[in-house]
């Protein structure tokens, strides 16, 4: 293999890792929702709040992990994950090219299955 074009290489890190930013939201959600049908959230909530208890009343952890606030910090997350997989992939497409140049690339052998 001589040579990766960098445009093919950059479209396809993009498709991948535009499903594992959904996969991840998807993944996140479930696992949310599970823990809050576990009750887990205001169980450890509770301790929190009884622990962090006194002038100003202590901390809310349901408030502070809830649904909307957790995916909007996911979402964030998986768009940062999106453009830097993309970026570097292109970019190591660029430096496989450049090295594959000065050495002939790498060569594959291919076996017919009989």
């Amino acid at each position: 293999m001589a040579k990766a074009d960098p445009w093919s290489v950059m479209k396809v890190s993009f498709l991948l890792s535009l499903a594992l930013g959904i996969c991840t939201i998807v993944a996140i959600t479930v696992l949310w929702l599970v823990l809050d049908a576990m009750g887990v959230f205001s169980a450890v909530g509770g301790t929190i709040s009884d622990a962090t208890s006194g002038e100003g009343g202590g901390f809310d952890l349901q408030s502070f992990l809830s649904l909307p606030r957790v995916l909007m910090f996911t979402t964030i997350i998986a768009v940062i994950e999106v453009v830097l997989a993309t970026a570097l992939a292109t970019l190591v497409a660029f430096v496989y090219n450049l090295s594959a140049s000065f050495v002939g690339g790498v060569e594959l052998t291919l076996a017919e299955d009989e």
